[in-house]
């Protein structure tokens, strides 16, 4: 039999509830589940936590206190007692310093001894350096020098007449007059300077080389001094005026005179002597 309410047609569809419907639902209980994104969910959330991790401390502590003693025991740390030798032994080597000094001061008499023969070894060692440097001090005078020309190997410089000429030497007198002492030169020790056997000094003046007594002279000393060149011929020099520089000793019709440098065979033949041994 059939009534007017199986009839009625019933609706399915949900519906969300509003907020006056939300206040009259009575509160969930604490024991069921609690929806998620509420303020209550937000507040039990902390106290969950802490719940949590004071669970997680009390066991912890309970299996630390069923550790058996001697485990315990194994892994605790040694420590050495107060007076075990291992404290003895390090305040024994304060000893062996003291005999470490004392050995230092045993070897220290002997060198004093050693010292009074070193101290007469010392004379010994004195008169040599003494007579060395006085032999060597009186080395830079050459006695008897003579000039010889390249290009007329039997003449020689020869004084005559108050000038030097290139002229062949044969008698004693000749050879006497045909050799000079070389010395450091008078206006620079790096050059030469030519005495003769009365004491002259041989100078340019005009330009002539002539044998003339020493003035004290700044002129008279540059005048005097020739300073050695290389020459183009073996076992030769070029004798360079040291006031004037470019200007050679050379022979010119067998005079000695001082005559600038020129670039031909000639002049560097007539400027090239060779000193040898004196004649006289």
């Amino acid at each position: 039999m059939r009534t007017p309410v199986h009839d009625e047609k019933v609706s399915f569809s949900w519906k969300p509830l509003t907020e006056t419907a939300r206040g009259r639902l009575p509160p969930p209980l604490l024991c069921g589940p609690v929806p998620a994104n509420t303020p209550r969910a937000r507040r039990l959330r902390p106290a969950a936590a802490l719940a949590l991790a004071t669970v997680a401390a009390c066991v912890t502590a309970l299996s630390m206190n069923d550790e058996p003693a001697e485990r315990r025991a194994a892994t605790a740390p040694i420590t050495p007692p107060d007076d075990g030798p291992g404290l003895l032994s390090f305040a024994t080597p304060s000893t062996p310093p003291a005999s470490a000094k004392n050995e230092p001061d045993e070897p220290s008499q002997p060198p004093s001894s050693p010292s009074a023969p070193e101290s007469s070894a010392q004379p010994k060692q004195v008169p040599a350096k003494s007579p060395a440097p006085s032999a060597s001090s009186r080395e830079p005078v050459e006695h008897g020098t003579s000039v010889r020309s390249v290009n007329h190997p039997d003449r020689s410089w020869h004084l005559s007449a108050g000038l030097v000429r290139l002229d062949p030497v044969g008698s004693a007198a000749d050879r006497r007059a045909a050799t000079f002492t070389r010395v450091k030169g008078l206006a620079d020790a790096r050059c030469w300077s030519f005495t003769t056997a009365d004491g002259s000094y041989l100078r340019h003046r005009d330009f002539l080389l002539r044998a003339e007594p020493a003035d004290g002279s700044p002129l008279f000393r540059q005048d005097a001094t020739f300073c050695p060149r290389a020459s183009a011929f073996t076992g030769a020099v070029m004798l360079e005026s040291v006031n004037y520089p470019g200007r050679f000793l050379r022979h010119q019709n067998f005079q000695l005179r001082l005559d600038p440098y020129q670039n031909t065979d000639l002049y560097r033949a007539d400027s090239a002597f060779r000193l040898v041994d004196g004649l006289a």
